[in-house]
């Protein structure tokens, strides 16, 4: 056996660096991995050594995939802690008919920068422009915790929402890099263990921070963990450095802009801010619609496409965009109306807010992360998306039975099935996704992966927010139409104007009125419930389509030109 023979092997083992033996020029390096390169390079140097020298890339490894770990908390942490802050907020600041926009602002400069930050990442190097959009997130934080006005605020959450686009994706993006689809699932199990956490203890950590040092906090909170990542992805990760000759599709870059700007205005103004049926709401509709429909076409005449439609040719690729978008429906509207069941049904504390979600959170984490390992060991992933897509709709039928008398421990265990549901699909939707496309194409696939679950939320909250609305309203109809004894036209009155109340004002009402406002909840959330349910049955049968493509080894991938 010579030396060469076993430092190629060494290297395989290890994902080495060398685009040309190994896994290609694209596949990440960490410092701790040279002298593996170096080895390669010298005929002679000795098995023994090589095989040294490419061990310590793992351990390199772990120090990149936590600061990559630190960045999506960010991403994930700020929205949460946000939330719980907003009361306080508008306490100070004013403008509660501006309220919507502080969230409006930053998820609609996510969305729209997400698939440029991916390719940017794809033309100029990943490294780099990660760096930058944790620069630019933290700019926009501190600029907000600086706000002295509710429109500065607005402006400033749209700066730190354009940095929160380049986060997820090149995290995603780089760990594709740097670490084969082979063993990549037990870090995306981490991944979504460390998001679980964020929607755990975003609440907590919010309402601390504002309760004892004051809502600046909840933006300054991201400043040290900001600087920790920007250090260690600086020093300790080391891509190699390219530059695409192709020119920026910057048309590409305005439509597909353009297109979902007016999409989350739509989802996010339709049947709130305006009617439905307003001129507002169906010129944004036809404008999302135009330009959505000529971006294709633009894409297939330029020679660097923002968004290369040929990754859709992959069979599997296109299937877990699409589950990707009902996953981040179903997920995005549970999140929203679970709690809101516990409130005003249940009696629970808003205060507790993540706490509540832990029937479904906690499964969820624990099982991407055996998931992902699982993963890694076989490199079998075809029946995790199909049991998750077997367990969401029955998860979501079971809180669709919900009613007032429905106890805490039941509508846990009910929870419990969904959040396990999740978590076999959460983080190996991007996994399949990144093994189905070349590394060239690495950003896209993980943009347009995270994109689509983005757009699916926006999708989901809306839609799920006009039934539940719808419902409750009929509700409250039918109460105030059997008599007054029903407390139905009292109840009607307290929510003009989409307005919810708290457990603590819940309380204090007549019994009559409360019981009449939590039967119209329960209605509602028994609606929504009932509607995630029946396309939660798409993911099924879209999972069902998933081959089992064998997961890439270091030495597998295609090497970036």
């Amino acid at each position: 056996m010579s030396a060469s023979g076993a430092t190629k092997r060494a290297e395989r083992g290890t994902g080495g660096a060398d685009g040309k033996n190994g896994s290609s020029q694209g596949q990440g390096e960490v410092k701790g991995a040279e002298p593996a390169a170096d080895a390669a390079g010298a005929a002679g140097s000795g098995a023994a050594q090589s095989a040294k020298s490419a061990g310590a890339k793992p351990r390199s490894v772990s120090f990149v995939v936590f600061s990559l770990m630190i960045a999506v908390l960010l991403a994930m942490l700020d929205n949460m802690i946000v939330g719980t802050a907003m009361p306080t907020i508008v306490g100070e600041l004013g403008g509660l008919e501006h309220l919507s926009w502080v969230v409006t602002a930053y998820t609609l400069t996510t969305a729209a920068s997400t698939p440029i930050w991916g390719k940017l990442g794809d033309m100029f190097g990943r490294k780099g422009v990660f760096l930058t959009s944790i620069v630019i997130f933290l700019a926009g934080s501190v600029t907000s915790g600086a706000a002295q006005t509710m429109g500065q605020l607005i402006g400033f959450r749209a700066l730190q929402g354009l940095g929160a686009g380049g986060l997820m994706v090149g995290a995603m993006a780089i760990m594709g890099d740097l670490v084969p689809p082979r063993e990549r699932g037990k870090y995306m199990g981490m991944m979504a263990g460390v998001m679980s956490l964020a929607m755990i203890g975003g609440p907590l950590v919010g309402g601390t921070l504002t309760d004892h040092l004051g809502w600046r906090w909840a933006f300054y909170i991201n400043l040290p963990l900001g600087a920790i990542a920007l250090a260690l992805v600086g020093t300790v990760l080391h891509l190699p450095k390219k530059r695409s000759e192709g020119r920026i599709d910057y048309l590409g870059a305005v439509l597909l802009t353009i297109g979902i700007t007016a999409a989350v205005l739509v989802t996010s103004w339709g049947g709130t801010e305006y009617d439905w049926g307003s001129g507002t709401i169906l010129g944004l509709s036809a404008l999302a619609v135009v330009t959505l429909v000529a971006f294709p076409f633009v894409e297939r005449k330029v020679g660097e496409p923002l968004l290369p439609l040929h990754v859709f040719r992959n069979g599997n690729f296109s299937l877990v965009t699409v589950i990707g978008f009902l996953l981040g429906f179903v997920m995005f509207g549970s999140m929203t109306f679970l709690p809101l069941f516990q409130q005003s049904v249940q009696g629970a504390s808003a205060t507790n807010s993540g706490l509540l979600l832990l029937p479904v959170l906690l499964p969820m984490m624990v099982v991407s992360v055996v998931t992902g390992r699982a993963t890694t060991s076989t490199g079998k992933y075809r029946i995790y998306p199909i049991i998750g897509g077997v367990l969401i709709p029955i998860g979501l039928f079971l809180l669709a039975q919900m009613e007032v008398g429905t106890s805490r421990l039941t509508s846990g265990l009910y929870m419990v099935v969904l959040g396990a549901g999740m978590g076999f699909l959460m983080q190996l939707t991007m996994l399949i996704a990144q093994n189905s496309v070349e590394l060239k194409d690495m950003g896209v696939a993980s943009s347009t992966t995270t994109l689509f679950r983005t757009i699916g939320g926006s999708f989901g909250v809306a839609l799920m927010g006009t039934v539940f609305t719808r419902q409750v309203e009929d509700t409250m109809r039918d109460a105030a139409a059997a008599g007054p004894e029903s407390g139905g036209a009292a109840a009607a009155k307290l929510t003009e104007g989409g307005a919810q109340l708290d457990a603590a004002s819940l309380a204090k009402l007549p019994a009559a009125v409360r019981s009449a406002y939590e039967h119209a909840v329960a209605d509602g959330t028994h609606a929504v419930f009932l509607l995630s349910a029946g396309l939660a049955v798409l993911v099924f049968i879209a999972a069902w389509f998933i081959k089992e493509v064998p997961l890439k080894d270091a030495g597998a991938q295609k090497p970036v030109e």
